[in-house]
């Protein structure tokens, strides 16, 4: 059996989804494959979509003709606004989605879009042939042709399951892991490493007293993850919050040796920010408490996750434990925690396409790259398959700068620092986050999206309109003045702002804290707008101008360098100036530009200089 195809997709998680979607919808003949096809863009862990950081990346995919954000309008329960009395930089939006309906709509998504083609099976093999992939052997032996493939494998390569002293090989929970596919990795010269992650119990909501927890219901009125999305379902589940006790804790330290991660079992590195309950405990001694967080799985299921009880000690201990805390004293456990440690690729081997420096044609997305969430692997996944697909179309490559997306921001982290532990974007990775909100992600790359052919002119067209209202908008109030007469404060004192002493705009007045652009209808030059999105737009614009100026300034400043290429020949061990171990930093991660070289840990401006000579005396000796 030979058959032929131009994107080859393993593994059939968020990131393979995102792949798989994005090289079909270009025009690619594109083969999907997934351990089972009834788990693609399962759920493993949280129920949750989006977070801190997170929502900007489904947003920002989202704006470039992802599948993400959509998906989860149409399958969330549970709504809530994070951060909402910070700035808007920092704001974030978070639905909990149900599991099950979240994974059947996307399967049918996948299902129906021309040229995509789903495969069950295991993938053990990559064909490579004179440096370049050339297709996939699954486990019966037969073999795929392909001139791109995006390896997708989450958890799945070379995973090993613990539960206390029990260990076996599998991807997830009750599933077959890729063990032969990280062996041929590794052969073909790949630098490897082992990380951890794992989740918590699933619990019995029959069994639970929730009356001892505290009840959060969703926020009124959210607002879609898609700016395609025309409404969310009417469902909402609640959440609700307990908490661990001395008791817990002391569980914990008496048994701490039974845990695979203090016997030693478990040489995967875990993550520092989403520790599991064993590590607060020892590590956070002095804590009398920590959160558990009971979020439903879904509508038609009995199913709770039980955030923050994630652990990897013995069935007969966790039972004990998850009995420690208030509420759940009866509580039945429907599944067991376990942690999970596999093999990931260090990204500084890729390129900034997330194609891999050693083998053509060879793209890696997700946490096989060392990342963990939905939303980084779903954020991979899209940038993986787009550059897939130009590459087969002999198109220029898709990349953006760390100013224009958070996505840019995660791609050029990874491939320039590399990882010591499961990676995760926050905030403060991006250095330009008041002008990638997750309100604007629609403006900022709509238009990039739409030059790949994944956003259709109609769409283009909606946004283009709203764009043209903001700008008119900023415009009518800037050019409506007042003045300090009695009429005018006698509105502003109403509206609950000082008056002026001197003309002002409308435009000035929005910049004042607790003014809104509805309060400013009273006043001349003032015009109605209906669409929220535009107003909301209008009103950060004015009141974050200056923030917004200075750090487009900034960008202006840097761009000097993120245009200047380095060559891909270049030998770092000839450029004077440069220590031994700055010329092996630089020859491992092979930077695309000076701004990226500056960005690797311990490069110094002196490096950089000498680089810049010795591209300038290159140019000169052509």
């Amino acid at each position: 059996m030979n058959r032929q195809y131009d994107v080859i997709v393993v593994g059939g998680g968020h990131a393979g989804c995102e792949a798989a979607l994005a090289a079909a919808r270009m025009g690619c003949e594109t083969l999907l494959f997934n351990i089972t096809l009834d788990s693609m863009a399962v759920m493993p862990c949280n129920p949750a979509i989006g977070g801190l950081a997170k929502s900007q990346i489904v947003k920002e995919v989202d704006a470039l003709g992802g599948e993400m954000g959509r998906i989860a309008d149409k399958t969330a329960v549970h709504f809530r606004r994070l951060n909402a009395s910070k700035g808007p930089a920092v704001q974030a939006t978070r639905f909990q989605c149900d599991k099950q309906l979240y994974r059947l709509a996307m399967k049918a998504v996948l299902e129906k879009i021309p040229r995509l083609h789903l495969r069950q099976g295991l993938v053990e093999q990559l064909v490579v042939e004179n440096g370049r992939v050339t297709g996939v052997i699954d486990q019966p032996g037969v073999f795929y042709g392909a001139r791109a493939v995006v390896l997708t494998t989450g958890t799945f390569l070379g995973g090993l399951v613990h539960i206390g002293d029990v260990r076996y090989r599998a991807g997830r929970a009750g599933e077959l892991a890729a063990w032969e596919l990280s062996d041929q990795l590794k052969a073909l010269g790949f630098e490897t490493g082992r990380l951890k992650t794992g989740t918590p119990p699933r619990l019995r909501a029959s069994s639970i007293d929730f009356s001892r927890t505290t009840r959060q219901d969703s926020d009124p009125d959210p607002e879609p993850f898609s700016f395609r999305s025309e409404k969310l379902r009417d469902d909402r589940l609640p959440s609700f919050f307990a908490a661990t006790t001395t008791e817990t804790h002391r569980l914990i330290h008496d048994n701490i040796l039974r845990s695979p991660l203090y016997s030693g079992a478990i040489t995967g590195v875990s993550a520092r920010y989403c520790p599991s309950l064993e590590d607060k405990v020892m590590h956070f001694v002095g804590k009398g408490s920590h959160p558990v967080v009971l979020e439903h799985e879904g509508i038609e299921t009995e199913e709770i996750y039980a955030k923050g009880l994630g652990n990897s000690l013995p069935p007969e201990f966790q039972e004990q434990i998850v009995h420690s805390v208030p509420g759940l004293e009866e509580a039945e456990i429907m599944r067991l925690a376990y942690a999970i440690e596999y093999d990931f690729v260090q990204p500084t081997q890729l390129k900034l396409t997330l194609e891999t420096k050693i083998i053509a044609g060879l793209y890696l997305a997700g946490q096989i790259n060392g990342t963990s969430g939905y939303e980084e692997a779903a954020g991979q996944g899209f940038w993986a398959g787009v550059n897939a697909a130009l590459a087969v179309q002999k198109r220029p490559p898709f990349l953006l700068e760390r100013s224009e997306a958070y996505l840019a921001v995660m791609v050029d982290e990874l491939v320039t620092r590399g990882v010591d532990e499961p990676f995760r974007m926050f905030p403060s990775r991006a250095e330009y986050r008041l002008l990638l909100r997750e309100d604007n992600a629609t403006i900022r790359l709509s238009e990039k999206g739409h030059a790949l052919g994944l956003i259709t002119d109609d769409e283009r067209r909606d946004i283009q309109k709203k764009m043209a209202q903001i700008s008119g908008g900023i415009s009518r109030l800037s050019a409506a003045r007042i003045f300090p007469v009695e009429g005018t404060q006698k509105i502003l004192t109403e509206i609950g702002t000082p008056p002026i002493k001197n003309p002002a705009t409308l435009f000035q007045l929005l910049k004042r804290e607790g003014v809104s652009y509805d309060n400013l209808s009273p006043l001349p030059g003032w015009e109605a707008i209906p669409d929220a999105f535009v107003k909301k737009e209008i009103e950060i614009e004015a009141k974050y101008e200056g923030y917004i100026q200075r750090q487009q300034e900034a960008i202006s400043k840097r761009k000097g360098f993120d245009g200047v290429r380095i060559p891909a020949d270049m030998d770092y061990a000839a450029i004077p100036g440069l220590s031994n171990e700055l010329q092996a930093k630089l020859a491992r991660v092979a930077p695309e530009t000076i701004g990226q070289a500056g960005r690797i840990p311990g490069i110094t401006d002196a490096a950089i200089t000498a680089l810049l000579i010795a591209i300038k005396k290159r140019e000169n000796e052509k």
